[in-house]
């Protein structure tokens, strides 16, 4: 392919004004998309924050799981069962549920995360949470989330200046009655888009700010640790075909995968995200579509001129395309620019995980280009009837 860009390039800026706006239209379709990506990955990453962070090969959960914010309790008595399979070395339960916390300060209500495990068997591969384990013992004590939402108050402000005597209530869903936790420490990992904030606590303190809704038999998580050398899909299957029908296990990859296909096919946000990011690519298609043909119209006699004196139309084709080609890279630039400040903004805001990453740089720059040659595949029907004949 004969790649000539002055001329491409002269006829694409000969009009200045429409030049920067075509490049503006393509910069706005190209941070649209990052934005949809963004956001996507922050879903599928915060949605699976703690999935990620587990300690464990295997996850026993109740067969009607649908997701980790869904209360879906077993027995527990499945996971004792599960220790007498060959190659399974322990199990730990996990509890989990919401409650309400009250902001110290305000006195407003906030709906809150509560994760519970035994604190004598650490299953959490976060380093404040293991270095406060000992604090967790304690009863009443808990550690709290220092990237939770700003409506719980300032809990971690205050235990950061020093205030470590922090008493906070907790209540139960449906209920009036509080109780009254210590902050212990403070640990990192996130709202997503089904929470605010996580509080961790042992199981027994679980227990006892649910009362009256969470029977100790019933759990939410079987953490299940391998011995060295098993072979995990082995034992996942042997567990799969073994045990009763009511509970299903994972390896670590897919109960991450199946929580991910709940946000995406089963949540309307899911939706929602992948039918913008195709309209953005779609308008985008339109948008260079209407800058191509029109300046192919504009520049009619002008190619009819180069078809009369030998031109074929491979090589104004070329032109075309390589138009197409600098529309794409030069409104590239500025909506990844943009983009960058505008990460910064929503991960403030919001607390997401909304962070630019080399798939996401790559994928856009890849799709910007794919939709620009699209729409000059769909322009150059025009310069096709260019006729020597117009000249005159």
């Amino acid at each position: 392919m004969n790649f000539k860009i002055p001329l491409a390039w002269l006829q694409l800026v000969q009009q200045k004004i429409r030049f920067l706006v075509a490049i503006a239209g393509i910069a706005f379709i190209v941070l649209l998309m990052f934005v949809q990506l963004g956001f996507q990955d922050a879903l599928y990453s915060s949605a699976t924050a703690v999935h990620q962070s587990l300690r464990g090969d295997l996850f026993l959960v109740s067969s009607q799981y649908k997701s980790l914010t869904s209360n879906q309790s077993f027995s527990r008595t499945r996971l004792y069962q599960a220790l007498g399979f060959d190659g399974v070395e322990s199990g730990s339960p996990m509890y989990l549920q919401f409650a309400k916390l009250k902001n110290p300060v305000t006195g407003e209500k906030y709906s809150i995360y509560v994760i519970g495990f035994d604190p004598g068997r650490s299953v959490m591969n976060i380093p404040e949470i293991e270095q406060n384990l000992d604090k967790l013992k304690i009863p009443d004590v808990m550690l709290f989330d220092r990237n939770s939402r700003t409506e719980f108050g300032p809990i971690a402000e205050k235990f950061n200046t020093g205030d470590t005597e922090q008493t906070i209530e907790i209540f139960p869903f449906n209920s009036l009655i509080g109780y009254k936790v210590r902050i212990g420490g403070l640990f990192s990992l996130g709202p997503s888009f089904g929470v605010d904030g996580n509080l961790i606590v042992s199981d027994s303190t679980f227990l006892r700010i649910n009362p009256n809704t969470r029977p100790a038999e019933m759990i939410d998580v079987g953490i299940i640790t391998l011995k060295p050398g098993a072979d995990p899909e082995k034992v996942l299957k042997n567990l799969q075909t073994s045990l009763p029908d009511d509970v299903q296990v994972f390896t670590r990859q897919g109960f991450i995968d199946f929580e991910k296909k709940y946000w995406s096919v089963r949540t309307p946000i899911g939706f929602i995200l992948n039918l913008m990011l195709t309209m953005a690519s779609v308008v985008g298609v339109v948008i260079v579509y209407q800058i191509l043909y029109s300046n192919i119209a504009t520049q009619f006699v002008a190619y009819a001129t180069l078809k009369a004196i030998g031109y074929a139309n491979k090589y104004l084709l070329n032109v075309v395309f390589q138009q197409a080609l600098i529309l794409a890279l030069l409104g590239y630039i500025p909506g990844f620019i943009a983009s960058l400040g505008l990460y910064d903004f929503a991960m403030e805001a919001t607390k997401l995980p909304i962070v630019m990453t080399a798939n996401n740089a790559i994928l856009v720059l890849t799709s910007a280009i794919l939709m620009c040659i699209t729409s000059g595949a769909l322009a150059i029907n025009k310069l096709r009837s260019a006729d020597p004949a117009d000249i005159f």
